[in-house]
C-alpha cells in the first residue's frame, strides 16, 4: 500500500468533479480500488527496477490544477501538423487524442466502412467492461473523463489501417488514455498507434487498452512510442483471445525519460495465436521496463515473443517474460526471448524470462542474451573501407532490424524504418551522460 504519497483529498475531489455520465459507476468502484491500494513501490516484485516517484508528483500537480484544462487541450498547435505528417507518411484513417481526450473534430470527420463502429465511452451504445485490475489500471479508471470505444462488426475486414495519434503536452501535468477495442467473430483491424509530445515538458501519461477477440477475429497492432526526454508513461495493454483467433502486436519504445509497458494476453479457445515483438532503444538516462504475461488456459494454441533492446549511456532495460500454461491446456506451443546490445559498460539491462508449465503436452522454449557488438564483425566490416561509426551504425541496424521484419502492419513499415534510423543516429552520436 502506497496511496499517502499521493493527495487522498485531492484525488476525492477530482474523482468526484468528473461530469456525470455512464461512467461514473466504474470510476467509484475503481476509486475505492486505487485508496485501498495506491501506487505499487519498488518493495513490490513487478515493480522492483522501475520507481514510479516522479509520476506520483506529476500526479498531484494535475489533481491540484483546475480540471478544465483537460477538456479543452488547445494550448499547442502542433497536433494538426503532427497529423498531416503522420497522414502523409502512413496510410491510413487518423484519429487524435490529445492529452486523453478524444478530438472531437477528428472523430466527426471519420469516414469509415460498413461494420465499423467508433465512438468516445460515454457515447456507447453499450458500454463495454472497463477493466479494473491493477492500481494503475484503477487509477485510469477513476479518473476517465472519457476514453474511445473500437468495434468492428462480424465477418468485417477492415481494409484500411486505423491510425491513433496521441499527443501530449505539458498543459496538463498528468492525461489518462483508454481504448477499449471489441471484435466480433471473424473480424480483422490493423491497427496503427503513434505517442508522441508536442513538445518537450515534464508530464505523466498513464495508458489502458483493451482488446476483446471473438472466435476467428484477428488484431494486428504496431506501437510507437517516441514522446520527449521528460515524459513518464505506465501502459497496460490486456488481450483476451477466444478460438482461432490472432494477435500480433509490435511494440517500439525509442523516447520517453522512464516508460513501463505491461502487456497481457488471455487464451481461452482453441488454436489461438499471440505474437509479441519488442525494440526498445535507450541512452542518456532513460529507463525502458517491458513486463510480458502470456497466459495458455487451453491448448492447443500458440504464443511468439521476442524482445529486443539497445542500450547506450546509462541507460536501464527492464524485461520480464512471463509464459504460463495452465492445467490442461495440452498441445500449447510456447516460445519467447530476449536479446540485448549493451554499448556502454555503464549501461544495465535486468532479463527474466520465465515459464510456468502445469500441464504435460507441451512444446515451450525461453531464453535471453546480453552481450556487446562482435568484434569480429567490426573488424570485417572495417577491413571493407567502413570507419568504426559507419561499421557500428550498420550492426545495430541489423540487430534492430529483426523485429522491423516482424512488423505486423505493414503500412507503418517506412516511417518506423526513417525513426529508428534517427533514433539509432542520436543514440551512436555519443549520447551517453
Amino acid at each position: 500500500m502506497n496511496s499517502a504519497a499521493l493527495n487522498q483529498e485531492l484525488f476525492e475531489a477530482a474523482v468526484a468533479a468528473l461530469p456525470s455520465s455512464n461512467l461514473a459507476p466504474v470510476r467509484a468502484r475503481a476509486a475505492a480500488l486505487f485508496s485501498n491500494e495506491g501506487f505499487p513501490s519498488t518493495k513490490d516484485e513487478d515493480w522492483k527496477y522501475t520507481n514510479l516517484s516522479a509520476a506520483m508528483t506529476a500526479s498531484n500537480d494535475w489533481l491540484n490544477e483546475s480540471r478544465t484544462k483537460s477538456k479543452s487541450g488547445a494550448e499547442y498547435s502542433n497536433d494538426d501538423e503532427a497529423l498531416a505528417t503522420m497522414s502523409a507518411q502512413i496510410d491510413a484513417t487518423w484519429l487524435i487524442i490529445r492529452n486523453g481526450v478524444v478530438d472531437s473534430e477528428s472523430l466527426q470527420s471519420l469516414e469509415l466502412q460498413s461494420g465499423l463502429r467508433i465512438s468516445t465511452l460515454s457515447d456507447s451504445l453499450e458500454l463495454p467492461d472497463i477493466a479494473v485490475d491493477t492500481a494503475m489500471s484503477a487509477f485510469n479508471a477513476a479518473l476517465l473523463e472519457d476514453g474511445l470505444h473500437i468495434r468492428i462488426g462480424r465477418d468485417v475486414k477492415v481494409e484500411r489501417p486505423l491510425g491513433l495519434l496521441l499527443v501530449d503536452d505539458p498543459s496538463l501535468r498528468a492525461s489518462q488514455n483508454r481504448i477499449v477495442i471489441e471484435a466480433q467473430e471473424n473480424a480483422h483491424l490493423r491497427l496503427i498507434e503513434v505517442a508522441k509530445s508536442a513538445t518537450g515538458g515534464n508530464q505523466f501519461t498513464n495508458s489502458v487498452m483493451q482488446i476483446d477477440l471473438a472466435a476467428g477475429a484477428r488484431v494486428d497492432h504496431v506501437r510507437l512510442q517516441n514522446r520527449s526526454r521528460e515524459h513518464i508513461s505506465t501502459n497496460r495493454l490486456i488481450a483476451g483471445l477466444q478460438a482461432d483467433s490472432v494477435f500480433s502486436h509490435n511494440a517500439f519504445d525509442f523516447g520517453g525519460a522512464l516508460t513501463r509497458n505491461d502487456v497481457v494476453t488471455r487464451i481461452t479457445g482453441t488454436n489461438a495465436s499471440v505474437n509479441l515483438h519488442g525494440l526498445y532503444l535507450a541512452s542518456g538516462t532513460q529507463h525502458i521496463d517491458n513486463h510480458t504475461r502470456v497466459e495458455h488456459r487451453v491448448g492447443p494454441a500458440v504464443s511468439e515473443e521476442e524482445y529486443r533492446g539497445i542500450l547506450n549511456g546509462r541507460a536501464r532495460g527492464v524485461f520480464n517474460g512471463q509464459a504460463i500454461v495452465f492445467e490442461g491446456a495440452d498441445g500449447t506451443d510456447a516460445n519467447q526471448a530476449n536479446h540485448n546490445l549493451l554499448l556502454s559498460d555503464k549501461a544495465e539491462i535486468d532479463t527474466k524470462p520465465e515459464l510456468e508449465i502445469y500441464a504435460d503436452d507441451v512444446k515451450c522454449s525461453h531464453g535471453a542474451t546480453v552481450g556487446q557488438l562482435d568484434e569480429t564483425s567490426l573488424f570485417y566490416l572495417r577491413t571493407r573501407g567502413l570507419d568504426y561509426a559507419e561499421a557500428t551504425q550498420l550492426l545495430t541496424r541489423a540487430f534492430a532490424a529483426e523485429i522491423l521484419a516482424s512488423l505486423a502492419v505493414e503500412e507503418a513499415h517506412d516511417y518506423l524504418q526513417v525513426t529508428l534510423d534517427e533514433c539509432l543516429s542520436q543514440l551512436l552520436g555519443g549520447e551517453t551522460s
